[in-house]
């Protein structure tokens, strides 16, 4: 009689067992999946609009809510390489970009070049474009910290942008100080001998018309503005 008490009680606990076992298993979900990730890519568009000034390869930097230059504030190092000699590396680099990307050359009068860039789960992202006007000391014009968040997909803006002067080289237009092909002088250097204010830049004056001592001509002058930008949201 024990035993078969025994026996009995043991089989209750078994049953006891299966059913938490299964209750368990009805309970188990798979672990959510984490949301797909999603990209947002703009097609950035540059258009020369001057005579006689080629642009140097375009750097577009996507980034958070900050400008990279200001205008009456010294301008930085990198947007200095870039301003006197069109080298953007160092400026599609600062920190806190977040994506970058550049043109693949000079962009000559009249023409333009196009540059996709893409940021990924970064919808609240802000802009910045600049490009030198080689055949100046330290011309450049662009946009900076331009939000792109109210940009849906499909949707373009565009916007001329001005002349603006770095203020780190002087606007001699001496030979040997222009790095583009009016003159094949010096680009980048690290003596700063002007203001040290970005601003709007005065325009050229050139040979043609009294500096006697430039290295241009009125070809090289330009009207503002300058440069024709369009931003597509494609993504």
């Amino acid at each position: 009689m024990v035993n078969q008490q025994r026996f009995g009680l043991s089989l209750v606990a078994l049953s006891c067992l299966v059913l938490t076992a299964c209750d368990h298993n009805d309970n188990d979900e798979p672990a959510p999946m984490p949301p797909a990730d999603v990209s947002y890519s703009y097609e950035v568009t540059v258009q020369n609009l001057t005579q006689g000034q080629p642009l140097s390869p375009v750097g577009v930097a996507l980034h958070g809510d900050a400008v990279m230059w200001e205008t009456g504030m010294p301008a930085s190092e990198a947007l200095e390489v870039l301003a006197e000699g069109g080298d953007n590396s160092d400026f599609i680099a600062v920190e806190g970009v977040l994506a970058s990307a550049t043109g693949a050359a000079p962009i000559g009068p009249g023409s333009s070049e196009t540059v996709t860039v893409t940021v990924v789960n970064e919808p609240d992202t802000f802009i910045s474009i600049a490009t030198m006007l080689v055949n100046t000391n330290d011309a450049f014009a662009g946009i900076t910290g331009h939000g792109l968040s109210e940009l849906e997909v499909g949707q373009t803006m565009m916007m001329v942008l001005p002349v603006l002067d770095a203020g780190t080289e002087a606007n001699s237009e001496a030979a040997g100080t222009i790095p583009g092909p009016a003159d094949g002088g010096e680009g980048y250097n690290a003596e700063r001998d002007d203001a040290d204010l970005v601003s709007f830049h005065p325009g050229v004056v050139s040979a043609d018309d009294g500096l006697m001592m430039s290295a241009l001509t009125s070809a090289h002058r330009f009207d503002n503005p300058a440069v024709k930008l369009t931003i597509t949201r494609t993504e």
